[in-house]
Protein backbone atom coordinates (compact mmCIF):
# COMPACT_ATOMS: atom_id res chain seq x y z
CA UNK A 1 0.00 0.00 0.00
CA UNK A 2 2.01 3.27 -1.00
CA UNK A 3 2.03 5.79 1.36
CA UNK A 4 -0.53 4.22 3.68
CA UNK A 5 2.37 5.11 6.64
CA UNK A 6 2.84 8.50 6.26
CA UNK A 7 -0.55 9.73 4.60
CA UNK A 8 -2.04 12.62 6.50
CA UNK A 9 -5.31 12.80 6.61
CA UNK A 10 -5.97 16.68 6.91
CA UNK A 11 -9.16 17.88 4.33
CA UNK A 12 -11.49 16.38 6.65
CA UNK A 13 -10.42 18.29 9.74
CA UNK A 14 -12.80 21.62 10.44
CA UNK A 15 -10.77 24.70 11.20
CA UNK A 16 -8.35 23.32 8.34
CA UNK A 17 -7.70 24.56 5.12
CA UNK A 18 -7.30 21.77 2.79
CA UNK A 19 -5.06 22.09 -0.10
CA UNK A 20 -6.75 21.59 -3.43
CA UNK A 21 -5.00 20.75 -6.86
CA UNK A 22 -7.02 21.82 -10.09
CA UNK A 23 -5.78 19.94 -12.98
CA UNK A 24 -7.98 20.41 -15.51
CA UNK A 25 -7.61 21.94 -18.97
CA UNK A 26 -7.92 25.29 -19.58
CA UNK A 27 -11.14 25.61 -21.62
CA UNK A 28 -12.84 22.73 -19.85
CA UNK A 29 -12.13 24.65 -16.45
CA UNK A 30 -13.99 27.61 -17.89
CA UNK A 31 -16.68 25.72 -18.43
CA UNK A 32 -16.69 23.92 -15.01
CA UNK A 33 -16.48 27.12 -13.45
CA UNK A 34 -17.91 29.66 -15.48
CA UNK A 35 -16.47 32.17 -12.09
CA UNK A 36 -13.22 30.32 -11.76
CA UNK A 37 -12.44 27.75 -9.26
CA UNK A 38 -11.70 30.57 -6.58
CA UNK A 39 -14.87 31.65 -6.67
CA UNK A 40 -16.32 28.04 -7.01
CA UNK A 41 -14.58 26.79 -3.61
CA UNK A 42 -14.17 29.96 -1.79
CA UNK A 43 -16.34 28.53 0.65
CA UNK A 44 -14.47 25.76 1.07
CA UNK A 45 -10.93 26.70 0.92
CA UNK A 46 -8.57 29.56 -0.03
CA UNK A 47 -5.77 27.30 -0.66
CA UNK A 48 -5.83 26.19 -4.58
CA UNK A 49 -3.13 25.21 -6.56
CA UNK A 50 -4.49 25.29 -11.16
CA UNK A 51 -1.94 23.17 -12.70
CA UNK A 52 -2.95 22.18 -16.74
CA UNK A 53 -2.55 18.29 -17.34
CA UNK A 54 0.19 18.51 -19.25
CA UNK A 55 2.14 20.09 -16.50
CA UNK A 56 2.35 17.60 -13.56
CA UNK A 57 4.75 15.70 -14.62
CA UNK A 58 7.06 18.59 -13.10
CA UNK A 59 4.86 19.78 -10.45
CA UNK A 60 5.30 19.88 -6.50
CA UNK A 61 2.05 18.07 -5.36
CA UNK A 62 3.44 17.03 -1.56
CA UNK A 63 0.87 19.54 -0.27
CA UNK A 64 -1.81 18.40 -1.48
CA UNK A 65 -5.50 16.86 0.14
CA UNK A 66 -7.62 16.78 -2.42
CA UNK A 67 -7.16 16.38 -6.40
CA UNK A 68 -10.04 17.74 -8.72
CA UNK A 69 -9.21 16.07 -12.57
CA UNK A 70 -11.02 15.25 -15.77
CA UNK A 71 -9.39 14.07 -19.11
CA UNK A 72 -6.11 14.53 -19.79
CA UNK A 73 -4.49 13.72 -15.80
CA UNK A 74 -2.68 10.56 -15.69
CA UNK A 75 -3.44 7.58 -13.22
CA UNK A 76 -3.10 7.44 -10.01
CA UNK A 77 -0.23 4.86 -9.53
CA UNK A 78 2.53 4.15 -7.07
CA UNK A 79 4.47 6.85 -8.38
CA UNK A 80 2.12 9.39 -8.23
CA UNK A 81 0.46 8.77 -5.22
CA UNK A 82 4.18 8.82 -3.52
CA UNK A 83 4.21 12.57 -5.07
CA UNK A 84 0.86 12.80 -3.05
CA UNK A 85 1.16 11.79 0.58
CA UNK A 86 -1.84 13.96 1.79
CA UNK A 87 -4.47 13.10 -0.93
CA UNK A 88 -7.59 12.80 0.97
CA UNK A 89 -10.02 12.55 -1.90
CA UNK A 90 -10.22 12.68 -5.89
CA UNK A 91 -12.81 14.24 -7.47
CA UNK A 92 -13.24 13.58 -11.32
CA UNK A 93 -15.25 16.73 -12.95
CA UNK A 94 -15.38 14.26 -15.76
CA UNK A 95 -17.44 10.86 -15.84
CA UNK A 96 -16.03 7.42 -15.54
CA UNK A 97 -12.33 6.80 -13.31
CA UNK A 98 -11.59 4.04 -15.49
CA UNK A 99 -8.60 5.77 -16.54
CA UNK A 100 -7.47 7.38 -13.14
CA UNK A 101 -7.56 4.41 -11.23
CA UNK A 102 -4.89 1.40 -10.66
CA UNK A 103 -4.09 -1.52 -8.09
CA UNK A 104 -2.11 0.92 -6.33
CA UNK A 105 -5.46 3.64 -5.83
CA UNK A 106 -7.30 1.34 -4.48
CA UNK A 107 -4.73 -0.75 -2.24
CA UNK A 108 -4.25 3.51 -0.69
CA UNK A 109 -7.91 3.15 0.08
CA UNK A 110 -8.18 7.12 -1.08
CA UNK A 111 -12.27 7.89 -2.00
CA UNK A 112 -13.01 8.99 -5.18
CA UNK A 113 -16.00 10.33 -6.35
CA UNK A 114 -17.29 11.52 -10.29
CA UNK A 115 -19.86 14.04 -11.71
CA UNK A 116 -21.54 11.82 -14.38
CA UNK A 117 -24.69 12.45 -13.69
CA UNK A 118 -24.49 15.81 -14.86
CA UNK A 119 -23.72 14.58 -18.51
CA UNK A 120 -27.05 11.88 -18.74
CA UNK A 121 -29.63 14.60 -19.74
CA UNK A 122 -27.21 16.43 -22.07
CA UNK A 123 -26.03 12.93 -23.58
CA UNK A 124 -29.90 11.69 -23.39
CA UNK A 125 -30.97 14.80 -25.28
CA UNK A 126 -28.15 14.09 -28.22
CA UNK A 127 -29.45 10.55 -28.54
CA UNK A 128 -33.50 12.02 -28.51
CA UNK A 129 -32.24 14.38 -31.82
CA UNK A 130 -30.32 11.91 -33.41
CA UNK A 131 -33.25 9.92 -33.27
CA UNK A 132 -35.63 12.29 -34.41
CA UNK A 133 -33.32 13.22 -37.25
CA UNK A 134 -32.97 9.58 -38.15
CA UNK A 135 -36.79 9.38 -38.06
CA UNK A 136 -37.33 12.20 -40.24
CA UNK A 137 -35.01 11.20 -42.31
CA UNK A 138 -33.10 14.41 -41.64
CA UNK A 139 -29.52 13.10 -42.63
CA UNK A 140 -30.45 11.45 -45.72
CA UNK A 141 -31.84 14.56 -47.28
CA UNK A 142 -29.51 16.45 -46.11
CA UNK A 143 -26.36 14.23 -47.81
CA UNK A 144 -28.71 14.40 -51.04
CA UNK A 145 -28.99 17.88 -51.30
CA UNK A 146 -25.22 19.10 -49.81
CA UNK A 147 -23.73 16.47 -52.98
CA UNK A 148 -25.55 17.61 -55.34
CA UNK A 149 -28.53 15.97 -55.81
CA UNK A 150 -31.83 17.28 -57.69
CA UNK A 151 -34.94 18.69 -55.69
CA UNK A 152 -36.83 16.09 -56.43
CA UNK A 153 -34.33 13.20 -56.14
CA UNK A 154 -33.40 14.30 -52.84
CA UNK A 155 -37.03 14.23 -51.63
CA UNK A 156 -37.18 10.48 -52.91
CA UNK A 157 -36.47 8.73 -49.94
CA UNK A 158 -37.74 6.20 -47.87
CA UNK A 159 -41.10 7.79 -45.73
CA UNK A 160 -40.13 9.71 -42.47
CA UNK A 161 -41.55 8.52 -39.17
CA UNK A 162 -42.62 10.12 -36.24
CA UNK A 163 -41.56 9.12 -32.65
CA UNK A 164 -45.56 9.11 -31.50
CA UNK A 165 -46.17 5.33 -31.70
CA UNK A 166 -42.52 3.95 -33.10
CA UNK A 167 -40.94 1.34 -31.26
CA UNK A 168 -38.03 2.58 -29.40
CA UNK A 169 -35.88 -0.27 -27.88
CA UNK A 170 -32.92 1.04 -25.15
CA UNK A 171 -30.27 -1.25 -24.48
CA UNK A 172 -28.79 -0.36 -21.13
CA UNK A 173 -31.32 0.94 -18.37
CA UNK A 174 -28.01 3.72 -16.98
CA UNK A 175 -28.93 6.85 -15.88
CA UNK A 176 -28.75 8.10 -19.38
CA UNK A 177 -30.84 5.37 -20.63
CA UNK A 178 -33.77 6.00 -18.23
CA UNK A 179 -33.13 9.61 -19.19
CA UNK A 180 -33.74 8.87 -22.52
CA UNK A 181 -36.59 6.64 -21.99
CA UNK A 182 -38.49 9.34 -20.24
CA UNK A 183 -38.20 11.78 -22.92
CA UNK A 184 -39.00 9.62 -25.66
CA UNK A 185 -42.07 8.31 -23.54
CA UNK A 186 -43.09 11.71 -23.53
CA UNK A 187 -43.22 12.05 -27.34
CA UNK A 188 -45.39 9.45 -27.33
CA UNK A 189 -43.24 6.45 -28.63
CA UNK A 190 -43.39 2.61 -27.25
CA UNK A 191 -40.16 1.82 -25.29
CA UNK A 192 -38.83 -1.57 -24.30
CA UNK A 193 -35.51 -1.83 -22.70
CA UNK A 194 -33.26 -4.55 -22.36
CA UNK A 195 -30.97 -4.52 -19.23
CA UNK A 196 -30.13 -7.67 -17.28
CA UNK A 197 -30.13 -5.84 -14.12
CA UNK A 198 -33.45 -4.48 -14.22
CA UNK A 199 -34.69 -5.98 -10.90
CA UNK A 200 -38.83 -7.38 -10.97
CA UNK A 201 -39.16 -4.12 -8.83
CA UNK A 202 -38.09 -1.79 -11.28
CA UNK A 203 -40.43 0.74 -12.91
CA UNK A 204 -39.25 -0.36 -15.97
CA UNK A 205 -39.25 -4.11 -15.45
CA UNK A 206 -43.27 -4.52 -17.62
CA UNK A 207 -40.99 -3.14 -20.47
CA UNK A 208 -38.01 -5.07 -20.50
CA UNK A 209 -37.48 -7.71 -22.99
CA UNK A 210 -34.43 -9.91 -24.37
CA UNK A 211 -31.95 -8.47 -26.08
CA UNK A 212 -32.52 -10.84 -29.18
CA UNK A 213 -36.64 -9.75 -28.67
CA UNK A 214 -35.99 -6.52 -28.73
CA UNK A 215 -33.37 -6.05 -31.63
CA UNK A 216 -35.96 -7.31 -33.78
CA UNK A 217 -38.95 -5.82 -32.78
CA UNK A 218 -38.07 -1.81 -32.76
CA UNK A 219 -37.67 1.09 -35.31
CA UNK A 220 -34.79 2.36 -33.65
CA UNK A 221 -32.17 0.79 -30.96
CA UNK A 222 -30.42 3.13 -28.68
CA UNK A 223 -27.46 1.94 -27.36
CA UNK A 224 -27.00 3.21 -23.40
CA UNK A 225 -25.10 0.48 -21.77
CA UNK A 226 -21.73 0.89 -19.80
CA UNK A 227 -18.42 -0.18 -21.49
CA UNK A 228 -17.60 -3.33 -19.32
CA UNK A 229 -16.16 -6.43 -19.97
CA UNK A 230 -19.43 -7.80 -19.94
CA UNK A 231 -20.90 -5.63 -23.03
CA UNK A 232 -18.02 -5.63 -24.91
CA UNK A 233 -19.16 -6.54 -28.69
CA UNK A 234 -22.55 -7.14 -26.91
CA UNK A 235 -24.17 -6.25 -30.47
CA UNK A 236 -22.30 -7.84 -33.15
CA UNK A 237 -22.80 -9.75 -36.65
CA UNK A 238 -25.38 -11.76 -35.47
CA UNK A 239 -27.04 -9.42 -33.23
CA UNK A 240 -26.95 -6.55 -36.27
CA UNK A 241 -28.87 -9.26 -37.93
CA UNK A 242 -32.11 -9.35 -35.98
CA UNK A 243 -33.00 -5.62 -36.97
CA UNK A 244 -35.52 -5.22 -40.04
CA UNK A 245 -34.90 -3.21 -42.79
CA UNK A 246 -35.14 -0.14 -42.48
CA UNK A 247 -34.38 0.13 -38.58
CA UNK A 248 -31.87 2.68 -37.29
CA UNK A 249 -29.28 2.09 -34.33
CA UNK A 250 -27.70 4.96 -32.09
CA UNK A 251 -24.65 4.76 -30.42
CA UNK A 252 -23.99 7.79 -28.29
CA UNK A 253 -22.55 5.44 -25.39
CA UNK A 254 -18.68 3.75 -26.25
CA UNK A 255 -18.02 1.89 -29.52
CA UNK A 256 -16.76 -0.81 -27.76
CA UNK A 257 -20.21 -2.37 -27.20
CA UNK A 258 -20.61 -2.72 -31.28
CA UNK A 259 -19.04 -4.74 -33.86
CA UNK A 260 -17.94 -1.64 -35.80
CA UNK A 261 -16.71 -3.62 -39.07
CA UNK A 262 -19.99 -5.63 -39.26
CA UNK A 263 -22.38 -2.19 -38.38
CA UNK A 264 -20.48 -0.71 -41.21
CA UNK A 265 -21.09 -3.47 -43.97
CA UNK A 266 -24.76 -3.19 -42.66
CA UNK A 267 -25.25 0.66 -43.36
CA UNK A 268 -23.38 0.92 -46.12
CA UNK A 269 -25.57 -2.21 -47.62
CA UNK A 270 -28.07 0.65 -46.82
CA UNK A 271 -30.25 -2.05 -44.88
CA UNK A 272 -30.36 0.23 -41.69
CA UNK A 273 -29.53 3.70 -41.19
CA UNK A 274 -27.15 4.69 -37.78
CA UNK A 275 -26.36 7.46 -35.76
CA UNK A 276 -22.54 7.85 -33.69
CA UNK A 277 -21.20 10.10 -31.50
CA UNK A 278 -18.09 7.54 -30.42
CA UNK A 279 -15.92 5.72 -32.61
CA UNK A 280 -12.74 3.47 -32.48
CA UNK A 281 -10.22 4.84 -32.96
CA UNK A 282 -10.72 8.64 -32.28
CA UNK A 283 -10.44 11.50 -33.58
CA UNK A 284 -11.90 9.88 -37.03
CA UNK A 285 -9.86 10.51 -39.79
CA UNK A 286 -10.69 12.78 -42.80
CA UNK A 287 -10.97 9.84 -45.10
CA UNK A 288 -12.79 7.56 -43.01
CA UNK A 289 -15.23 4.94 -44.21
CA UNK A 290 -18.24 6.84 -42.36
CA UNK A 291 -17.55 9.99 -43.66
CA UNK A 292 -19.08 9.20 -47.01
CA UNK A 293 -22.39 6.77 -45.90
CA UNK A 294 -25.92 9.03 -46.95
CA UNK A 295 -27.60 6.93 -44.43
CA UNK A 296 -25.09 7.34 -41.51
CA UNK A 297 -25.80 10.30 -38.92
CA UNK A 298 -22.04 11.47 -37.30
CA UNK A 299 -21.41 13.40 -34.31
CA UNK A 300 -17.96 14.11 -32.50
CA UNK A 301 -18.17 12.54 -29.18
CA UNK A 302 -19.89 15.89 -27.98
CA UNK A 303 -23.19 14.25 -26.62
CA UNK A 304 -22.39 15.22 -22.96
CA UNK A 305 -20.46 18.51 -23.80
CA UNK A 306 -23.29 21.00 -23.37
CA UNK A 307 -22.49 24.71 -21.32
CA UNK A 308 -25.43 22.95 -19.26
CA UNK A 309 -24.26 19.51 -18.15
CA UNK A 310 -20.38 21.39 -17.88
CA UNK A 311 -21.96 23.55 -15.07
CA UNK A 312 -23.96 20.93 -13.45
CA UNK A 313 -20.72 19.00 -12.99
CA UNK A 314 -18.91 22.00 -11.72
CA UNK A 315 -21.76 22.20 -9.24
CA UNK A 316 -21.00 18.05 -8.25
CA UNK A 317 -17.82 18.81 -7.49
CA UNK A 318 -18.23 21.81 -5.20
CA UNK A 319 -20.85 19.71 -3.31
CA UNK A 320 -18.79 16.24 -3.17
CA UNK A 321 -15.98 18.59 -2.01
CA UNK A 322 -18.05 20.49 0.91
CA UNK A 323 -19.62 16.71 1.85
CA UNK A 324 -16.52 15.09 2.20
CA UNK A 325 -15.25 18.00 4.25
CA UNK A 326 -18.82 18.07 6.97
CA UNK A 327 -17.72 14.30 7.02
CA UNK A 328 -21.34 13.72 5.11
CA UNK A 329 -21.45 10.73 2.55
CA UNK A 330 -20.66 11.51 -0.80
CA UNK A 331 -23.49 11.19 -3.46
CA UNK A 332 -21.28 10.05 -6.46
CA UNK A 333 -18.85 8.19 -4.81
CA UNK A 334 -17.27 5.07 -7.03
CA UNK A 335 -15.88 1.94 -5.42
CA UNK A 336 -13.97 -1.04 -6.88
CA UNK A 337 -16.94 -3.08 -6.86
CA UNK A 338 -19.35 -0.61 -8.45
CA UNK A 339 -16.86 -0.10 -11.18
CA UNK A 340 -17.29 -3.64 -12.39
CA UNK A 341 -20.78 -2.37 -13.72
CA UNK A 342 -19.75 1.27 -14.41
CA UNK A 343 -18.59 2.56 -17.62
Amino acid sequence: MPNEAVRQHHSEVPGTEPRLLVSIAPHERAAFFPAGPAAALADITESIDIIDPADIADADLRHIDIAVVAWGFPAFDAALLARMPRLDLVVNAASSVRALVTDDFWNADIPITQSGAAMSPAVAEMSLTLTLSLLRRVHRMDHALRTGAAWDEARTISRAREISGARIGVVGASRTGREYIRMCAALGADVRVYDPYVTDSDPLHPHVLGLDELLASSDVVALHAPATDETRGMIGRRELALLRDGTSLINTARSSLVDEDALYEEVASCRIDAALDVFDPEPVATDDRWRSLPNALLTGHVGGATAESRARAGRIVVDEVARFRAGAPLQHAVTRATLERMG
